[in-house]
């Protein structure tokens, strides 16, 4: 019989429901005064849109946990699958009247600043007209309505697409003619006699109609009039369903979506026949995700026969059906047209570091000393400078990148592109298996497979997140090497929405290492040993638990900051409590999920959990072990998940250049700091959001927005290495 370790569940919380905290805080920046109102009724939007895919994944995983495993307790929480479904949907549905209340206040504040969504019951004369004509020539023609009885099944509907439904009865006698051709006299009655029974409205037998709201039409149409008014295009048609199904009565009437399990298996088992790598194994997979189980059914109104109905062909729980006042879809937000500049954010633009020097090669000032990238605040674009100089440089040989994610017209693939159809080496780790990526992924994978790339896809049955690149040179004395560590994607896109960091470095340590990893993933070992490189998942908890026992040893004396996504990990969850216990002060900066509950006293009384939400997305991690210059400090691709720890690759690279450790420790120490954008959780897991009353207002993303990221310039290159430089130029 296997030992059953019966974990502390008295500082440690429910992964899913700390999540959906997180997301609480997201909406929180929605109702923020000093935020500009289209910028807010963006957070409305992202916490929905956090929301569907929460859905999708988390409880759509959960759900298939009860049906395999439903007495596995979640060791956090003591959960069973199906408890914690119930207990997600119970947090959820606050939450989502939270949600609708916020958006109807934000809906009259942009009303009265010029921008309105208009009703359909409201709209003057001229607009609704003008919408008539455009319902005929742009909408009904593109209309599929369906009514669901014995010769009209009910149809598959898509994952979060939008949907008119109705509940209808067969109306009346028909006016017009009778059979034979006569019409009805005005006036003509039948013959008095004993009246039909009518059952009640409720008791009245039903037909389920079904119109789908095309995806190629515009999610807004425009109104003419002053200022910026618009409809949303699922309302006029859900207006017009009374003509659409003109022979029936209708009860009830409401907007619906459905959200499916989008958990698909990309660990299973294959048939190599039919699919003979990787890239089909993920298309088959794909066109499997569409027809997923239903996990969630949303209605925009109110209508609890319609609802009853709808989960009567889906077979779903009352539990999991949310009835919402505000739109199902938030995406129409960006489709709304001259809005006033003043409602949204001044434009930010990355700057180019001035510690580096723009017309000289990127090559030559990395191998002077170590750089850093500070994304949003300054532009990826030495890093693109660097590849694309290796692209043209002739004594470059190699080129080996892992992807994660990408832009769709990604700058960086490319340059991969050309760099192979110039002759260098260029080899990829693509990623397939990045959830919602899977086919921009596959996509580029094809590209630049044409191009003369070489792609593989990492080690089986582990996701390579890691963020690594190896830019390989011929030299006078050898060879020489750059990499690139990363806390986020290779995605020019992402990069000016979230906060990460990208260090490039010539250190002959790192690159070794680095070249060492690439080695492994080309043979499939994912069990190689590093001298500097933390690399998951055989290696990197290992040496985090390694470094926080350094920290206990020192007792009051230790110091640990970790800047990361989530901390689920159980094992390192234990370790910082052991820390906390040997009185090592332990600050966690964790922007979502933290299943750690900190100041719970003899467990987690010296830890703090702090999360920052802000205009940017904090996503790098950065962690900390010690103080000052003896500090051991690393960028990393991976948080304090399970996921990352034990079941992907990842990278986690030291920091060696005392300017870098330097600016990176004061980062951690102003996060800390920030009494504006920051949230501090409690013993009881409630957070609470920080303000500066009378003390200075410290906002730590609006610091790095007005004050430059400084290190010593570079050194001026020398005349040979300008000419270089002209000569790359010139290819």
């Amino acid at each position: 019989m296997p030992v059953v370790k019966h974990r502390d569940l008295s500082f440690t919380q429910n992964r899913e429901l700390s999540w959906l905290k997180f997301n609480e805080r997201v909406l929180a920046q929605a109702t923020d005064p000093t935020m500009p109102l289209m910028e807010r009724l963006r957070f409305v939007s992202i916490f929905t849109s956090n929301l569907d895919e929460f859905f999708m994944v988390r409880v759509g995983s959960l759900i298939d946990m009860d049906m395999l495993t439903p007495d596995k307790k979640d060791n956090k929480s003591g959960m069973t699958p199906k408890e914690q479904v119930s207990a997600i949907c119970a947090a959820a549905a606050p939450l989502i009247q939270r949600r609708d209340d916020i958006y109807r206040a934000l809906m009259g504040e942009l009303d009265n600043a010029g921008v309105t969504e208009a009703d359909y019951e409201t709209l003057t004369s001229t607009q609704k007209v003008y919408l008539q004509d455009y319902y005929k020539e742009n909408i009904r023609p593109l209309l599929s309505p369906q009514v669901i009885d014995r010769s009209h099944p009910f149809p598959h509907l898509k994952n979060k697409a939008l949907y008119a439904a109705a509940l209808l009865t067969l109306s009346g006698k028909p006016q017009g003619k009778k059979a034979g051709g006569k019409q009805d006299k005005p006036g003509k009655q039948d013959k008095p006699g004993k009246p039909d029974k009518q059952p009640p409205a409720d008791k009245q037998p039903t037909v389920l109609g079904i119109v789908d709201v095309p995806p190629s039409l515009p999610r807004v149409i425009m109104l003419p009039g002053g200022g910026v008014r618009y409809i949303r295009t699922e309302v006029v048609i859900a207006a017009h369903l009374k003509k659409i199904f003109k022979i029936y009565d209708v009860v009830e009437q409401a907007v619906v979506s459905i959200t499916r399990n989008a958990d698909i298996s990309l660990n299973e088992e294959h048939d190599d026949d039919e699919n003979p790598d990787l890239l089909n194994h993920m298309r088959r997979l794909l066109k499997k995700r569409s027809r997923l189980a239903p996990v969630r059914l949303e209605l925009e109104g109110k209508a609890p026969r319609l609802a009853k109905r709808l989960c009567e062909f889906l077979k779903l729980d009352a539990e999991r059906v949310f009835s919402c006042a505000c739109p199902l879809v938030l995406d129409h937000i960006d489709a709304i047209e001259k809005a006033p500049k003043a409602l949204f954010n001044a434009p930010h633009a990355p700057v180019y570091p001035d510690y580096l020097i723009p017309d000289a090669p990127v090559w030559d000032q990395v191998v002077q000393r170590d750089v850093l990238l500070f994304y949003p605040y300054q532009s990826m674009q030495p890093f693109l400078d660097l590849l694309r100089q290796s692209t043209n440089d002739p004594s470059v040989v190699s080129i080996k990148i892992t992807i994660y994610r990408m832009a769709r017209n990604s700058a960086i693939a490319k340059a991969l592109c050309a760099a192979a159809e110039n002759g260098k080496e260029v080899t990829v780790l693509m990623e397939l298996r990045a959830r919602f990526d899977e086919q921009n992924n596959i996509d580029w994978a094809m590209e630049m497979e044409e191009a003369g790339c070489r792609i593989i896809y990492g080690p089986e049955k582990l996701k390579c997140h890691a963020k690594l690149c190896l830019i390989t040179r011929r030299e006078r004395g050898g060879l020489g090497y750059i990499a690139q560590i990363g806390t986020g994607n290779y995605n020019e896109k992402t990069s000016t929405l979230y906060t990460d960091f990208c260090m490039m470095t010539a250190d002959p340590v790192i690159t070794r290492d680095a070249a060492s990893f690439f080695e492994n993933m080309l043979i499939g070992n994912s069990a190689g040993e590093y001298e500097k490189l933390l690399v998951a998942p055989f290696a990197m908890k290992d040496r985090i638990i390694a470094m926080i026992d350094e920290q206990i040893a020192r007792g009051s004396e230790g110091r640990i900051r970790v800047k990361a996504n989530s901390v689920t990990d159980r094992e390192l969850i234990d370790k910082l409590s052991e820390a906390s216990c040997a009185g090592v002060k332990v600050d966690l900066i964790i922007r979502g999920i933290c299943c750690l509950v900190p100041g719970v006293p003899g467990k987690t009384e010296n830890i703090t959990v702090t999360s920052l939400v802000g205009r940017f997305l904090e996503h790098g991690r950065v962690y900390a072990f010690g103080e000052g210059p003896e500090a051991r400090v690393y960028l990393s691709s991976a948080d304090f998940m399970t996921r990352n720890q034990d079941c992907r690759v990842e990278v986690g690279c030291p920091v060696r250049s005392p300017e870098i450790k330097a600016f990176l420790q004061d980062y951690l120490a102003l996060l800390l700091s920030d009494n504006t954008r920051a949230w501090r959780q409690d013993a009881e897991g409630v957070y609470t959001r920080l303000h500066p009353g009378d003390a200075e207002p410290i906002d730590a993303q609006a610091w790095y927005l007005t004050h430059p990221v400084e290190f010593e310039k570079s050194v001026q290159p020398k005349r040979k290495l300008k000419d270089r430089m002209r000569r790359l130029l010139r290819r």
